[in-house]
C-alpha cells in the first residue's frame, strides 16, 4: 500500500516544485559567484568616480565642466549596472520556500495598500473584487508578495496620467485565480510574446527581469501566469494557483 500524503497536496505538486528548483540551482550558484566578481570592482569604480566628481565640481573652466559631464555619464552607467546586477540575483536565486496555508486575498490586499499612496498621486483608482469564500492556498508570503508587487508596479507605470486598476480573486475548478486589470497603455503583440523572457524590456534603464522573476516565483508555487493586452486599452495578468483538497491538522506548512 502506498504511503498517504500527510498534507493532501496534489500528487504532482512537490515533484513539479522540485524540478523547478533543480532547474535553476546551477545558474543560481554561477550567478552568486559572478555577482561577487562584478560587485567588487564596480564598487571601486563608483567610489573613485564619485571622488573625481568632487574634485571637478568646484572648477569653472569649460574643459573641467566637460570632464564633469563625462564623469556623470559614467556614474549613471555604474548605477545602472548595479541595478541590473541586483535584479539578476533576484531572478537567479530561488531559495527554499516555506509554504504555509494562507489567503491570496490578504496577500493581494497587503500589496495594494503599499502602492495606495502612489496610485493616489497618479490618479489611479484601485478597485477590489475579492471572493470572500476563496479557499486557502499554500504560499510563501515573502516571495509571492514580491511577485505581486512587481505586477502592480508595472500596472501603475503604465498609467502615469491616471486610470483604473481592478483586482479580482475567484475560485476555479482546480484552485484559485487572481486577475489584475489596468487601463494603461497596453502592449504590442511582439512585446507580449517576449514579456517573460529574461532581459527583454521596452523601458529605458529597465533590466527586463521583473516579469521573468515573477513568473518563476509563481511557478515555484505550482501556479501559472498569463497576460492579455491591447494597445491603448490596457493589460490583464491572470495568475492561477492549485489548492490542496484539504489541509490535514498539523500539516499547515511545508518546505519545498
Amino acid at each position: 500500500m502506498s504511503e498517504k500524503r500527510s498534507d493532501n497536496r496534489p500528487p504532482d505538486f512537490d515533484e513539479f516544485t522540485r524540478q523547478i528548483i533543480e532547474q535553476y540551482n546551477e545558474i543560481a550558484q554561477l550567478a552568486g559567484a559572478l555577482a561577487h566578481e562584478i560587485k567588487n570592482p564596480l564598487s571601486v569604480i563608483r567610489m573613485n568616480i564619485d571622488l573625481l566628481a568632487e574634485d571637478f565640481a568646484t572648477e569653472e573652466a569649460p574643459d573641467r565642466r566637460r570632464t564633469l559631464r563625462k564623469i556623470e555619464i559614467v556614474q549613471r552607467q555604474c548605477e545602472r549596472l548595479q541595478n541590473l546586477l541586483d535584479d539578476f540575483l533576484k531572478f537567479a536565486r530561488l531559495r527554499s520556500l516555506q509554504l504555509t496555508a494562507g489567503s491570496l486575498n490578504e496577500q493581494a490586499n497587503r500589496v495594494l495598500e503599499m502602492f495606495a499612496p502612489q496610485a493616489a498621486r497618479q490618479g489611479v483608482d484601485i478597485v477590489r473584487y475579492f471572493d470572500a469564500d476563496l479557499p486557502s492556498i499554500l504560499l510563501d508570503e515573502q516571495t509571492l508578495g514580491s511577485a505581486l508587487m512587481n505586477l502592480v508596479k508595472n500596472a501603475l507605470e503604465s498609467m502615469p496620467d491616471g486610470g483604473r486598476l481592478e483586482i479580482f480573486t475567484r475560485t476555479t475548478r482546480t484552485g484559485v485565480a487572481l486577475d489584475l486589470i489596468d487601463t494603461g497603455c497596453g502592449m504590442e503583440e511582439s512585446t507580449i510574446l517576449h514579456a517573460f523572457e529574461a532581459f527583454y524590456t521596452t523601458k529605458d534603464g529597465g533590466s527586463g527581469l521583473g516579469l521573468p522573476t515573477a513568473r518563476k516565483v509563481i511557478e515555484a508555487h505550482g501556479g501559472q501566469i498569463n497576460v492579455q493586452s491591447t494597445v491603448g486599452r490596457g493589460t490583464q495578468f491572470t495568475i492561477e494557483f492549485p489548492t490542496p483538497p484539504r489541509l490535514a491538522p498539523g500539516a499547515e506548512s511545508a518546505v519545498v
